[in-house]
């Protein structure tokens, strides 16, 4: 090790001698997130040769945090645990070994279940992902699951070319706004679905500002009539949040041999599939869950390459993150309420901000 690197490790230590306490939020049973979680303080521990102390800086509160708190999710960590599945921080110290980051690097963690609901973190500096200062905070903080997700769905299922036509369910939620995206810079015609609601009209100018080709209400979808006379051609991909009549809805429109993803389950009700659909249809009825695609790619070049690329169409503008509010550590509750709610016309996303 040079000179230099030794005597900024040393400031490090000197800087962090007196000032070594976070905030963070845990959990020590499964329940209602507004009664098992709480706030505390605590000691933050040494920083070992491989690895990067983290200030929190921005991260996302997602249904799936709520639903692991719950003890609903299909992951349960270790009790007590932090919640949190992703965010943005910057790097305020650095292991002796670490020759890949700097101090004041931003940068959000690769792996799962980190727990980013708290001011400062640790993370193996294998499992850091470093992301440009000049991308915005809401963009950096929800880069590793909805961006994912969309792309992942749409690479990985249907063969898609250009021109072909996507549709979705869930059109208004963070990661449907993502295949929106996505689909417009691929050159996918997209059409999302969404409940209707009060100011509907509004939301559909929204998304098909954001570059969806069509927007309808779910019970517009079972009336109409523009694949029957050929002027949008069927849909060879579904990608599905809700479950039940909805989805059900979505395979009615698939081409012959098309594709049916299910990621998600908002009205929970189960998936059904027609015998008809199957057999004449040919259909293919899958499923994805970013978490397994996460961990059975953990260090795999595909990983990097698909985040460096949503980096880069978010950098262009090409690539918005959603509709969001920023909530200050303290009031994470309002967070926590929100996050499964109604509110917001599209789905607003609830971010904790860390600054102080």
């Amino acid at each position: 090790m040079n000179l230099s690197r030794t005597v900024t490790i040393f400031k490090q230590i000197r800087r962090f001698a007196h000032t070594m306490n976070s905030s963070k939020l845990i959990y020590r049973e499964y329940g209602d997130p507004l009664s098992v979680v709480e706030k505390i303080d605590a000691t933050i521990p040494l920083v070992q040769a491989n690895q990067l102390l983290v200030k929190m800086l921005a991260a996302p509160v997602n249904p799936a945090d709520i639903n692991t708190i719950q003890g609903k999710y299909p992951s349960k960590p270790t009790l007590p645990a932090i919640p949190g599945n992703e965010g943005v921080g910057e790097v305020v110290q650095i292991g002796t070994q670490v020759t890949n980051f700097s101090i004041g690097d931003r940068v959000v963690p690769m792996t799962t279940m980190v727990g980013t609901w708290q001011s400062h973190t640790i993370l193996e500096a294998v499992e850091a992902f470093k992301v440009p200062a000049d991308l915005g905070l809401v963009e950096a903080s929800t880069l590793t699951v909805n961006p994912c997700t969309a792309y992942r769905m749409l690479v990985d299922f249907g063969g898609l070319t250009r021109g072909d036509v996507v549709i979705q369910n869930g059109g208004n939620s963070a990661c449907g706004q993502n295949v929106i995206q996505l689909c417009k810079i691929w050159g996918y015609q997209n059409i999302s679905i969404i409940r209707d609601r009060p100011k509907v009209s509004e939301l559909k100018k929204f998304l098909l500002k954001l570059g969806a080709s069509h927007v309808m209400t779910e019970e517009e979808l079972r009336t109409t009539q523009i694949f029957k006379n050929r002027e949008v051609p069927r849909p060879k991909l579904a990608l599905n949040c809700v479950g039940g009549k909805s989805a059900t809805e979505l395979m009615r429109t698939l081409e012959h041999s098309g594709t049916i993803v299910t990621y998600g389950g908002m009205s929970r009700e189960p998936v059904t599939v027609g015998t008809a659909m199957l057999i004449f249809k040919n259909l293919q009825v899958r499923g994805f869950w970013m978490t397994d695609w996460s961990k059975k790619h953990a260090k795999s070049p595909e990983r990097r390459q698909m985040l460096e690329e949503l980096v880069e169409f978010m950098r262009s503008k090409k690539l918005k993150g959603p509709v969001a509010k920023m909530v200050h550590f303290d009031n994470y509750k309002e967070a926590l309420t929100n996050t499964l709610s109604d509110r917001g016309m599209t789905g607003l996303k609830y971010i904790i901000n860390f600054s102080k």
